[in-house]
């Protein structure tokens, strides 16, 4: 089983459902943590979005790459989902076997409504969805 950690600024949002995109849709090849660059708090609007596709993240906690340094853990892939400067604040990790990058916009920025901001995170949401099925495939190819 390969273990992936998923990285972004505040571990509140893309990375949390990179997350459980990778351990639902990848359960049998896959185990996945995600942390933040920077301590964060859990969105509550990603919540919704994850749950209308029917993924509970609502008791997840949020973490940072330092305390996952710290804890141990090794991985065989660290993907960044933040933007392409911000990944590049990302700590070095040891033991990482392969790096990856994929930007998405982040939820926590979007402005107007919580019914505005729900119908962005949902396509977030999507394309984080997508890009979490490729790297599957592309994985085992």
């Amino acid at each position: 089983m390969k273990k992936v950690l998923f990285v972004c600024i505040h571990n509140s949002a893309r990375s949390q459902m990179a997350e459980a995109y990778l351990n639902k849709l990848g359960k049998e090849k896959f185990f996945a943590e995600s942390a933040g660059i920077e301590s964060g708090k859990l969105n509550p609007i990603v919540v919704k979005a994850m749950a209308l596709d029917k993924i509970d993240i609502s008791l997840n906690k949020t973490k940072t790459v330092d305390k996952m340094i710290s804890s141990g853990k090794i991985f065989d892939y660290l993907i960044t989902v933040c933007d392409k400067t911000s990944a590049e604040r990302c700590p070095y990790y040891p033991g990482i076997g392969k790096r990856i990058h994929m930007g998405f916009e982040d939820p926590s920025a979007l402005t107007g409504t919580d019914e505005e901001k729900l119908e962005k995170t949902v396509k977030i949401r999507d394309e984080i969805k997508k890009a979490v099925i490729k790297f599957i495939k592309e994985a085992y190819e």
